[in-house]
Order: C-alpha cells, then structure tokens, then sequence
C-alpha cells in the first residue's frame, strides 16, 4: 500500500509509491550529448568568458591564460547582476526591487572529458575550497542575504555546458525553501532544544536503514521523506550552521564522502543527470544553534507533473530504504 511520509524539518508531505517499487534498472538511463562547437571553459579559450576572479594556478601561470586547476568566473549571462542598488519599491499591492546580486561559474577541471565523479581527492578538495573562498568574499557585501552553490550535471537536469562545472548565485533575499527550513529548524529548536539536523543524523545511525555512506565527520542519507528517487543528504556529523566555515582538515573528509556519494548513485543508476544543491545559513546567521548545513542530491530519474505542481506534494516510486540498501551494497573500484 503506499505510504504518506511527513518530513520532520518543513512539514512537507511524500507519497511513497511502495506499489510501483522503482529499483534502479527502472529508470531509463540518459545519454550524454556530446558537442562539436568549441567549449568556453577549456584551457586556451579563456578568452570566452568573462575574466576570472579567482583561479587555482600551481605552475605561475597569467590570469586568463591555461595552467589553471580550477577557475571562477562570473557567468557570462547572470541571472542576477552585481552593478547597481537594490531599490526596493512598491506598485500597489505588488513589491519588487533591481535583480542585485552576484552569479558565479566554478570551473572544476581543465579536463572536458571528466565529470566531477572521475576527479581525484585532491582536486574535489581544490573545488571545495573555490567555493569556501567564493562564498567568504561575497558574504562581504551587505546588499547580499544569501548565497547558494548548485550543480547541474547533465542535460535533463538543466546543464548547458557538458565541461564540468558547478554555479553561485547571491541573493538579496532568502529563498523560499531556505525559509521552510529555518522555520521548521526554528520550531523544533524551540520545541526541544535541540538541532533536528543533529537528532536525524543520531536517529539515521542508530536505525542504519537509510545510511549510504560515513566517515568519522560526515554521512550520507537517504531522507526518510525522499522527494525523489535516490534523494540523498551528505550531512556533517558536528553541528555547524554556515558551509563557508569549514576547516581545512574537515575538507578531505568531506569530499572523500562528496565523491563517494557520486560514485554509489553513478555506478547505481547509469551516470544519471542530478543536481546538487548547498544549503547553508543565512549570511547574518553564522552560529545558528537550530540550523546545520548540509548538501542535496538528487539525481533527475522522474518528472513533476499536474499533480504534483497543483498539490504540492511529490510521488516517490522508490522506497528511501530500498535506494539506500542499493546504493550502500555498490562495489566501487
């Protein structure tokens, strides 16, 4: 019988279809379209872009020139411009205000023939890092609330380019979803005093149902109210709020367990199109005692549709704890 599951942090509830029971042979695997025109983030055509403002060069090399690792840019057609004032105003009952913001592209590898799965340790490392530095400049300006590092791999999952790459965007307000989890976050705190993150990391490697993957400082899940198939949460086993203050020794822990997660859901569902999203506190929230930070995957095996945009409410085929038990028992070389 299927099963309605409610989310602990926003209240949100699944359907989990158990009658349809999707494993991972299910879904149709998705073939990369390979380009012919030239790539604006390989080595040799930084002239493609917009200059870069901040690059992993080991060898000396010029600004704007090949001999980079990893390279930031802002992105050449931004949803949101940093020129400018926010100005926000009113038309009647209608708010708005200028598209302020920032829209940064992260390069990950030189390589066009990678994806992010196949970099090695250290360079996954070197991408963290981009993003640590990226976030820690932004957060400068006052006029930014937020600021949230995404990946879309893949064609169906919103990707233009095939070069690796992930984005950031700054925001002048919160996101909505952003808010679902803080209010949520917020209640509980004050409900129990006590990080939810932090009781569903204790719960999940108590029960060991749904645990993917772990390391002595993170842990990989599959939600218990899993939107999608194969919906995973990589979640730091300490409590912190804000991403951007993560330590230097904390970052080869992380990415070991960031790759490890990509390795399992490549190898599990035949290199499917997915998305990555970073959710952190806000900028002015940095030693949230209610919120903690933690990463979404989740891989594009179904479509939303009339029912799902009209109710809100998402349909799962596949049970988060049949998904974790395939994606924990994968062999990976």
């Amino acid at each position: 019988m299927p099963e309605l599951r409610k989310d602990p942090i926003v209240g949100r509830w699944v359907i989990i279809s158990t009658e349809r029971g999707k494993r991972p042979t299910d879904f149709p695997s998705v073939t990369k379209a390979k380009e012919s025109k030239i790539c604006p983030f390989c080595p040799s055509n930084e002239n493609s872009t917009p200059p870069e403002i901040y690059a992993v060069r080991e060898n000396g090399s010029k600004p704007n020139s090949p001999g980079w690792s990893i390279r930031v840019v802002p992105n050449k057609f931004p949803a949101l411009r940093i020129e400018g004032d926010i100005n926000r105003e009113g038309e009647g009952i209608y708010d708005k205000m200028n598209g302020i913001g920032a829209h940064e592209v992260i390069i990950e590898t030189p390589d066009h023939t990678k994806d992010l799965v196949d970099l090695d340790l250290s360079q996954i490392e070197k991408i963290i890092w981009a993003f640590r530095e990226r976030v820690l400049d932004l957060k400068k300006d006052p006029r930014f609330k937020y600021i949230l590092i995404f990946k879309n791999e893949g064609e169906a999952a919103g990707a233009s380019l095939e070069h690796a790459h992930s984005q950031l965007i700054a925001t002048p307000i919160l996101p909505k979803r952003v808010i679902e989890e803080l209010e949520g976050a917020k209640q509980y705190y004050n409900y129990k005093e006590r990080c939810i993150f932090c009781d569903i990391i204790k719960q999940e490697l108590h029960e060991k149902v749904r645990v993917i993957a772990l390391n002595d400082l993170f842990v990989a899940i599959e939600p218990f109210a899993s939107r999608f198939p194969f919906e995973t949460w990589l979640m730091p086993r300490y409590h912190d709020s804000s991403f951007e203050y993560i330590k230097s020794e904390q970052i080869p822990h992380f990415a070991a367990i960031f790759k490890e997660t990509l390795a399992r859901l490549a190898k599990a569902l035949n290199r499917p199109p997915y998305n990555v999203m970073f959710h952190t506190a806000p900028l002015d929230n940095r030693d949230s005692k209610e919120y903690h930070w933690h990463v979404e995957i989740i891989p594009k095996l179904t479509k939303v549709a009339g029912f799902e945009w009209g109710s809100g409410f998402y349909i799962n085929p596949t049970i988060p704890e049949d998904a974790a038990k395939y994606l924990s028992e994968i062999k990976l070389d």
